[in-house]
């Protein structure tokens, strides 16, 4: 399954927000720096959607705030 992310790094609070079919709106305390927001984005997927974190990949957007992410069943 593909996932669209819109990334929100260096918030005060952690949030996931669905934005329409298969989109998410996630807001992260960590910084976008060394690859932090990116693992942290893969921890809080990883956990949704029940699968190892290993099962969630960044496609494109490493170094971008709109990212498309897969995620094995």
């Amino acid at each position: 399954m593909y996932v669209k992310v819109t990334a929100q790094p260096g918030a005060r609070k952690e949030t996931i927000h669905e934005a329409g079919d298969r989109g998410f709106v996630i807001a992260v305390r960590e910084e976008a720096q060394q690859n932090r927001a990116n693992t942290r984005i893969r921890e809080l997927l990883a956990d949704r959607f029940k699968v190892p974190l290993s099962a969630v990949r960044i496609l494109t957007g490493h170094r971008s705030r709109s990212k498309i992410l897969s995620i094995d069943n």
